[in-house]
């Protein structure tokens, strides 16, 4: 592994554990903000709203930036959100603090995307990105653990203290061991903007979109699944997230090895793949060990889309990726926002939990629609070129 990589992937992991540990502390933020755990919850949707629309301004304002100082800006910037994070007196000034520290996440991941994929010869690129969202997965599977169990022992300003020093940590790694002659994107907006207007561009970042509504909108639900239907006990939920998130990391690497070997193959048959795994859990969901072994094999499916996806709109958008890249990353939050959405909408209409697979199996059956569409054009363009 190249060692630029491991200061991304350190990079990513601190961001990462940012951004999901305060799920984790909720109950204490609440308290201490005299707030109600619902509006508590708002720090993660606004989290979420400022990658989705404030990322791609900050990708231009450093687009000129060449990338190695571009990512020290970025971490710049969310070891700033975090410190305003951990020193917060009220919650407004804590929800401010969160939209800050989420304006660097996705120019984050989508520069470091870009230069991921440059700093390996072409036939590994697929997988030197999926090497950056790693850290993204390890942060489900250790930091956010950590962190909770961190903020519930001394306070939950005591993680964002924490996270920060790991953000100075990989700052101080980028600068270290990132070239110094990356070069950066074209820095005019127009430019930038123009590159979005291409189908493939779009049609990847719809992609993303659906693939990740179909996650979140059974994810989002997980927990009273599991308890209500399965019969699981609260323990072991929290032991079946802990190997969903092995299974996401697992899936992050599997998706750069079969990527770099065929793209378009891997993203249709993933996106099978996860349709036909969200009917199982539909029609297992009542046995606690098929069920948990599905939703591992779950995991391990739905990540394996995220690096094709991102490579995808990286090739597609070759002359100005910065700003493609980074609202890739918006794309799939927006996902997660709507699919969240979808699967309350649902189970506001009678849909019971058990049934909730269906609705995410659907919207990945329509994202592979839409993959068949975009290969198909894809194929024809490349005949009559």
């Amino acid at each position: 592994m190249p060692l630029p990589l491991i200061a991304l992937i350190v990079a990513s992991f601190a961001i990462g554990t940012s951004e999901f540990v305060i799920v984790g502390l909720l109950p204490e933020l609440a308290r201490d903000f005299a707030v109600s755990i619902p509006q508590a919850g708002y720090l993660v949707s606004a989290y979420a709203l400022g990658v989705t629309f404030g990322s791609p301004f900050v990708a231009v304002l450093v687009g000129r930036l060449n990338r190695r100082a571009a990512l020290i800006v970025l971490m710049g910037v969310f070891v700033l959100g975090n410190f305003l994070c951990a020193l917060a007196p009220d919650y407004g000034l804590m929800m401010a603090a969160r939209i800050i520290t989420a304006l660097s996440h996705g120019a984050f991941f989508g520069i470091g995307s870009v230069v991921a994929a440059d700093l390996v010869p072409r036939e590994k690129r697929a997988r030197a990105v999926a090497l950056v969202f790693l850290g993204l997965t390890m942060a489900n599977v250790l930091g956010v653990p950590a962190g909770t169990i961190l903020g519930q022992a001394a306070g939950w300003r005591a993680t964002f203290w924490a996270v920060l020093a790991i953000g100075i940590l990989s700052m101080a790694a980028i600068g270290w061991l990132l070239p110094r002659d990356l070069r950066g994107g074209s820095g005019r907006l127009l430019n930038e903007v123009r590159i979005l207007g291409r189908k493939q561009v779009l049609l990847a970042m719809l992609m993303a979109v659906l693939s990740s509504a179909s996650l979140f909108s059974v994810f989002t639900y997980i927990a009273p699944l599991l308890e209500r239907v399965t019969r699981l006990t609260p323990h072991w939920v929290s032991f079946v997230l802990l190997l969903f998130g092995a299974g996401l990391t697992a899936g992050g690497l599997l998706g750069g090895n079969l990527a770099d070997r065929h793209s378009a193959r891997t993203i249709v048959m993933t996106l099978v793949g996860i349709a036909a795994v969200l009917v199982v859990l539909w029609l297992t969901s009542e046995d606690a060990v098929l069920a948990v072994l599905t939703i591992m094999v779950w995991g391990v499916a739905v990540f394996t889309m995220v690096s094709p996806l991102q490579t995808r709109v990286i090739d597609h958008a070759r002359d100005a990726p910065n700003l493609a890249s980074t609202i890739n990353q918006g794309a799939f939050n927006l996902g997660n926002a709507s699919g969240a959405w979808l699967g309350g909408a649902a189970l506001g209409l009678g849909v019971g939990y058990a049934e909730l697979p269906l609705v995410g199996a659907a919207l990945a059956g329509v994202a592979l629609i839409v993959a068949v569409v975009a290969f198909r054009l894809e194929r024809r363009e490349r005949e009559q070129g």
